[in-house]
């Protein structure tokens, strides 16, 4: 009887249908962490995260633009003497505004042009803040102020802006030249390495300073 007990305890053999799970399951396992690394998701993430970066620091640099008209409607209200300085102001923010960016033309020479006339706009928004320094009743204008407040805010989040696309770009240019993610991006996607957002050192310091904004 006990021999009779124990061979009943025995285990079954697995079954074939159980083999089968067993393998399938091992074999998504690894499916998903082979996907997972080679790029098949993170490179069009990457992308996207450029595109969202592009976009938030396109969107910032058009809601400095569209401060612009105002602040200088409401120093021209008090300033009799600068109109070479108002003007210029005008014009760097038509130039700025007449160059778009987009990742079907993300070029080297479209970066440079966009980045160029956005430090010129910054530089004319400098010179035009300066002037304000000898009207103290402009500098106490309410609405001056707060599109002084408004400006300044800007200026940071555009910096900010600034960081994120870079730092996007880069991750995107190593997913698609660094392996294993590269093999992918060569089977599957076939992206190129997006150029960085940078300018040249003799240029980098007047388009990367933003205009001082004195309360």
């Amino acid at each position: 009887m006990k021999v009779l007990l124990m061979k009943n305890q025995q285990p079954k053999p697995l079954s074939v249908l159980n083999l089968k799970s067993i393998l399938m399951g091992f074999c998504f396992i690894l499916t998903a962490s082979f996907l997972s690394g080679c790029g098949i998701r993170s490179i069009p993430m990457g992308k996207n995260a450029v595109d969202a970066a592009l976009a938030e620091i396109t969107n910032q640099q058009k809601r400095r633009a569209d401060l612009i008209p105002n602040l200088v409607s409401v120093v021209k209200g008090y300033t009799k003497h600068e109109r070479e300085t108002l003007d210029s102001v005008v014009s760097a923010r038509s130039k700025a505004t007449s160059i778009q960016l987009s990742m079907d033309d993300l070029s080297p020479e479209k970066i440079q042009a966009y980045q160029k006339a956005q430090g010129e706009l910054s530089q004319a928004l400098g010179r035009l803040l300066a002037i304000t320094e000898n009207y103290p009743n402009l500098k106490a204008d309410t609405q001056f102020k707060d599109l002084q407040v408004q400006l300044e805010g800007t200026e940071n989040r555009i910096a900010v802006a600034r960081g994120r696309l870079i730092q996007a770009l880069q991750e995107f240019n190593n997913l698609v030249t660094v392996p294993p993610t590269s093999w992918t991006n060569s089977l599957v996607y076939h992206f190129s390495p997006m150029p960085q957002w940078s300018v040249p050192e003799s240029e980098k310091t007047k388009v990367e300073q933003t205009p001082e904004v004195k309360f």
